[in-house]
């Protein structure tokens, strides 16, 4: 009697851990549909962390229009005011041009303060108030505008980037150009300073 019970439990445990082994595969399903959303959440990630980008990169470029024509008012040499000028033209090119991304992608053109843009703006007077008007502060605005343009070259190669990973052909496009004019204002400003303005800056701290 004994003998029959103990097989008739030794049954019953065999059966559960049989069950146990066939709800296995429904945890592995279970994984790979979670695996399928995680890719799904990156990709709205991504966008959010894009259009992010986007508010932060139009504030920057609405703050320049206001401080390049400062940097014009203590700039002396002719060659830097001219280049300074013809920039802030094509900034106000592309904040127009950032306004057709929002509009493009369905956002409304919203600027989210950009703290490393301030932080480069602000070093700039800083610069600019510490120096005496001439070669030398001359010099410094051009190592602080070209910080400013390096961050943009930065900003708009990730957003080009951001804009392909989304399917965003047009808008990668737009991104694309700002960044080449961004490229084309750094080489304006290192052949300034290489070609006049920090041998003059040189020669004054000299005498």
């Amino acid at each position: 009697m004994k003998s029959t019970q103990t097989k008739k439990a030794t049954s019953a445990k065999t059966a559960s851990a049989k069950t146990s082994v066939a709800k296995a595969p429904a945890k592995t399903s279970a994984a790979k549909g979670q695996n399928v959303k995680a890719k799904s959440t990156a990709a709205e990630g991504l966008r959010e962390l894009f259009v992010d980008s986007l508010k932060d990169i139009y504030w920057a470029e609405k703050a320049l229009t206001k401080a390049l024509p400062k940097m014009v008012k203590n700039a002396t040499s002719e060659n830097l005011i001219t280049a300074i000028n013809e920039h802030l033209t094509i900034t106000e090119g592309q904040v127009q041009r950032l306004e057709q991304v929002f509009e493009l992608i369905g956002q409304k053109a919203v600027a989210k303060k950009c703290e490393a843009m301030e932080g480069l703006i602000k070093e700039g007077e800083g610069i600019m108030e510490e120096t005496q008007e001439g070669p030398v502060r001359d010099a410094g605005i051009i190592a602080a505008s070209q910080k400013i343009e390096h961050y943009e070259i930065a900003s708009y190669g990730t957003l080009a980037a951001f804009a392909l990973t989304l399917e965003e052909e047009e808008v990668a496009k737009l991104l694309q150009q700002t960044l080449e004019e961004e490229k084309e204002a750094d080489i304006i400003l290192t052949e300034a300073a290489y070609n006049t303005i920090n041998f003059d800056a040189s020669e004054e701290d000299e005498e």
